[in-house]
C-alpha cells in the first residue's frame, strides 16, 4: 500500500480568530451581548497537531518494506521469465497465484505475513491508526474522515488486486474498523 498519496493533507485551522471590534472594553462588551459570542481560544483547539514527523518516519518505514518486499517478488518472477513493473498489472499476477517461489521466499513472506510479522494483521492495523492519529495531530473528530479515507483506499487496493483481497487483508480491515472504534470511545471517554 503507498501512503505517498496522503502527504498532502493540511489540518484547517481548528478556530478563525476576528479582530477586536472596537478599543474600548465597553464597545467590545457590547459587541459580544449584541452578538451573544465571545471567542476565546481554547487549548482543546490548539492541541490536535498533525505530526509531520512521525507522517514522514511511517512513510519512508513502509517504503523501504515494500521495496524489500517487491524485490524479492520481482527477482521470483523474473526468474520465471515473467519482467512485470510495479502496476496494476503486476499485482493482478500476484493475484493470480501463477508462479513458484522459492523455499527461502516462502518462509520469508509467511514471516513477513504471521502475526507479529511487518505486514501482520497487529502491526499493519497500528500502523495505519498511528498514521490517522499522526495525520490528524490526534483530534477525534477527525475519525470519521480517517475511516473513510482508510475505506476508500480498501475499496481501490481491491480494485487493483482484480478480485477480492485475500483473507489476511479482510482480518486487517476488520482490526482497523476496530480500532478507529476504539478510538472513538476512548476519546469520548475524555
Amino acid at each position: 500500500m503507498n501512503v505517498n498519496g496522503i502527504s498532502g493533507y493540511s489540518q484547517l485551522d481548528a478556530y478563525t480568530a476576528y479582530p477586536a471590534a472596537s478599543k474600548t472594553t465597553e464597545n467590545t462588551a457590547k459587541s459580544a451581548e449584541e452578538t451573544g459570542v465571545i471567542y476565546e481560544k481554547s487549548a482543546e483547539a490548539a492541541k490536535y497537531t498533525p505530526d509531520i514527523d512521525l507522517v514522514e518516519k511511517l512513510k519512508a518505514d513502509a517504503a523501504a518494506q515494500e521495496a524489500s518486499f517487491l524485490s524479492m517478488v520481482q527477482k521470483t518472477v523474473m526468474g520465471q521469465g515473467n519482467a512485470l513493473a510495479v502496476s496494476d498489472e503486476f499485482w493482478r499476477f500476484l493475484a493470480s497465484g501463477n508462479f513458484t517461489v522459492t523455499q527461502e521466499a516462502k518462509e520469508e513472506a509467511q514471516k513477513a505475513i504471521s502475526e507479529d510479522g511487518y505486514w501482520g494483521v497487529n502491526k499493519t492495523s497500528d500502523r495505519i491508526i498511528e498514521m490517522a492519529k499522526a495525520l490528524t495531530g490526534g483530534d477525534p473528530d477527525k475519525i470519521e474522515d480517517m475511516r473513510k479515507a482508510f475505506e476508500k483506499g480498501f475499496q481501490e487496493a481491491t480494485k487493483t488486486w482484480g478480485r477480492d483481497l485475500p483473507d489476511l487483508s479482510s482480518k486487517t480491515y476488520d482490526a482497523v474498523m476496530q480500532k478507529f472504534d476504539n478510538w472513538a470511545e476512548e476519546s469520548a471517554v475524555i
